[in-house]
């Protein structure tokens, strides 16, 4: 019932101004402003029943009621910054050859912010950017280079959560609160005093769980942290506990996934609710953050004419699948929020056709009335939005693709979701087992179906190597990864044997370090493009 009044307390004050701006008829030479603000790691089944029961997101909520919430939208890789590149390039992870968090779009590739600088609009750009090559860590980049090194090492420190201040303290992620009020004063001060329209990008770490400093320098991200504050937002009663298959049931990929993440010890059923709980706690919090970006708009009379999307580069686990974290086609982890509400935008709609990140590109160019370039992988969105658009010249395709190729998970995965299935599969197609799952009656992506439905994979197999030609691009990765590795260790000389057992997996790097370095080393003499999934 609190939920639902806080809900309903911030769609009355702010329609208030609001008003009717989802029904305004524009004349054609109208060119909106257009706000995004994009959240990290921020599970897209929260923006809609029965996921958003759990938590209070009262400002998604009024993006919900008062625009459209695409019930369908995936990332095009569930991992930071190729995630990322993918949705200011336009392009497909394999177009832009953006393999993982440290091989992403070079520096002076053309994103559609630069495209609306070039067409008059007024830009800012604030928060976490995260697309471009040669970011992340040492750690980061060389467990992505020796994923197919037939070892197992733990990359990440075990999740665990972090309850800091107490019922009052409500700026925990002070980094993206500081963040927030460097693009709120910016619309409070300069942009309402714009003559021309303005486009402003709010990036944000948040959900994004926190480094995990008791492990050293090259830790992960393991530690869920919030306030008794953002806790109160959680609904304990909808906290769901997920079911996991036994270690010994679990796709090769998934379970090295899980032993790289640290996952695979005994946890209880305590801590997995308290993660969880801890997770979403920090959902409310990215919410709060949204809903300074609302009412900074509304203040300054802009909100009705300005287009607001809100989205995410990835969602999080949260201990379903034994994970947490990213880097997995599972829905948690794939599944990302994508709102958008502004003028000419329908209210209150859902729309359950698949969409992905490429598509944001093209929708905002349109949306600005600048002419949308060739060569994308995006379509517009404007014409599920809005019914006085514009008839497609493309038509959308009835589904979506996202593609993998990063650290803890030791195979290039591509993932194809159309209809009720989700197709996976992975390397060459071959050497690994794909993976097939009907998501109308197995929400909860526990029994692969791909040996009963033999027909609907050949078909799906069949339309994404329409898309992709993905043995190709996997052979060129594992290329990649070799040249990449073996650069590194020539830059390193005599010190290379000191770094590599000192990086994030250096517990079980100590326990046999000879094998471990024999392992890289026939890796490396291999000509073979695949190398076995190893599972324990």
């Amino acid at each position: 019932m609190y939920a639902m009044y806080g809900t309903w307390l911030v769609l009355l004050i702010l329609s208030q101004t609001h008003g009717h701006c989802m029904c305004q008829n524009h004349t054609t030479n109208f060119r909106p402003n257009i706000v995004m603000v994009m959240s990290d790691a921020f599970d897209g089944r929260l923006t809609f029943d029965p996921g958003s029961r759990v938590v209070q997101l009262p400002y998604l909520n009024y993006l919900r009621e008062l625009g459209t919430v695409f019930i369908n939208a995936y990332t095009n890789s569930p991992i930071c910054c190729p995630s990322r590149a993918a949705m200011w390039s336009g392009r497909f992870v394999h177009l832009t050859e953006s393999w993982n968090n440290y091989k992403c779009l070079d520096p002076n590739a053309t994103t559609w912010m630069d495209m609306l600088q070039q067409n008059g609009y007024n830009t800012l750009s604030v928060g976490k950017l995260d697309y471009t090559s040669g970011s992340h860590s040492v750690s980061n980049r060389v467990e992505a280079w020796t994923r197919d090194v037939p070892f197992l090492l733990r990359q990440e420190g075990r999740p665990v959560t972090d309850l800091v201040g107490d019922a009052s303290t409500t700026r925990v992620m002070t980094k993206d609160w500081r963040t927030t009020d460097i693009a709120t004063q910016w619309i409070r001060h300069k942009a309402a005093a714009l003559s021309q329209p303005f486009a402003l990008y709010l990036g944000l770490n948040l959900p994004h769980p926190y480094v995990t400093d008791s492990l050293g320098p090259n830790a992960g991200g393991s530690t869920f942290r919030t306030s008794p504050y953002w806790l109160e937002k959680v609904m304990p009663e909808f906290i769901s506990i997920p079911k996991w298959l036994p270690l010994s049931d679990m796709h090769p990929v998934d379970y090295y996934s899980t032993f790289t993440k640290n996952c695979s010890g005994n946890f209880t059923e305590q801590e997995v609710r308290k993660i969880r709980a801890f997770y979403y706690a920090m959902c409310a919090e990215t919410d709060a953050m949204l809903g300074q970006v609302i009412s900074a708009l509304r203040d300054t009379d802009l909100l009705d004419t300005t287009v607001l999307l809100f989205t995410s580069d990835h969602g999080d686990l949260a201990m379903e699948h034994r994970q947490f974290y990213k880097m997995s086609m599972f829905e948690g982890s794939s599944h990302v929020p994508l709102l958008i509400m502004g003028p000419g935008v329908k209210s209150g709609l859902r729309l359950s056709q698949p969409v992905s990140l490429v598509d944001i590109y093209p929708t905002v160019l349109e949306m600005a009335g600048v002419a949308v370039p060739g060569g994308l992988s995006g379509h517009s969105l404007l014409p599920l939005l809005s019914q006085s658009a514009a008839r497609p010249a493309r038509p959308r395709p009835d589904w979506v693709l996202s593609e993998y190729h990063g650290c803890n998970a030791n195979a290039s995965t591509y993932m194809l979701r159309e209809g009720q299935w989700k197709y996976i599969t992975y390397a060459d197609g071959v050497s690994v087992p794909p993976q097939l799952f009907d998501l109308t009656v197995d929400k909860e992506e526990l029994h692969n179906v791909a040996s009963k439905f033999p027909d609907v994979c050949r078909h799906l197999d069949k339309l994404l190597r329409s898309v992709v030609d993905y043995p190709q691009v996997s052979q060129a990765i594992c290329l990649y990864n070799k040249q990449q590795f073996a650069a590194w260790r020539k830059s390193l000389g005599d010190n290379y044997t000191q770094v590599i057992a000192n990086l994030r997996w250096h517990l079980d790097w100590q326990e046999d370090v000879e094998n471990n370095e024999k392992a890289i080393d026939e890796w490396l003499m291999t000509s073979g493009t695949h190398t076995p999934v190893v599972k324990g």
